[in-house]
């Protein structure tokens, strides 16, 4: 499946292939800039996106000391738990998320991830072989997902 690829505007410090970011959405600073459109406007708030190349020319911004530079980004992939018998790779799956409240145990951020929301479609590409001990006695696997983007799936 290939992923949509994006341009976009990142600090120069940061843009480096590989690397990944959480867009978190423009700030007051942003609002009379020229780049604001390219900046802002391909991206998801709440996202994880990955730089998958940079382009060399730095711009001025008022936000980022040494400017920004264009680079492409897709959607990172995201790791997260589900139950044991879903856990198969190339299925394509509604996201539901793990019915727990233990918020001290160590998977609890797989099983309750912040950049997926419930009902969105992923496809799991990889099943993590770990023994999980769930306290809650549930039968999980930790998997590599990829985010299918559709019109429906914005957060």
């Amino acid at each position: 499946m290939d992923k949509e690829r994006k341009i976009t505007l990142i600090g120069s410090r940061l843009a480096k292939t590989g690397k990944e970011f959480i867009y978190l959405g423009m700030i007051e600073e942003c609002n009379n800039c020229k780049f604001k459109r390219l900046c802002h406007g391909n991206l998801e708030v709440g996202r994880v996106y990955k730089i998958i190349s940079v382009r060399s020319a730095n711009h001025p911004c008022p936000v980022h000391e040494d400017g920004v530079k264009v680079v492409e980004v897709v959607l990172a992939d995201l790791t997260i738990m589900v139950e044991s018998k879903k856990a198969i790779e190339g299925v394509i799956l509604n996201y539901e998320p793990i019915n727990c409240d233990n918020f001290d145990c160590e998977y609890y951020n797989f099983c309750k991830p912040e950049f997926i929301k419930e009902g969105e479609k992923f496809k799991i590409k990889n099943v993590i072989n770990e023994k999980i001990n769930c306290p809650n006695g549930k039968s999980l696997k930790k998997v590599v997902i990829e985010l299918i983007e559709n019109k429906e799936n914005k957060l």
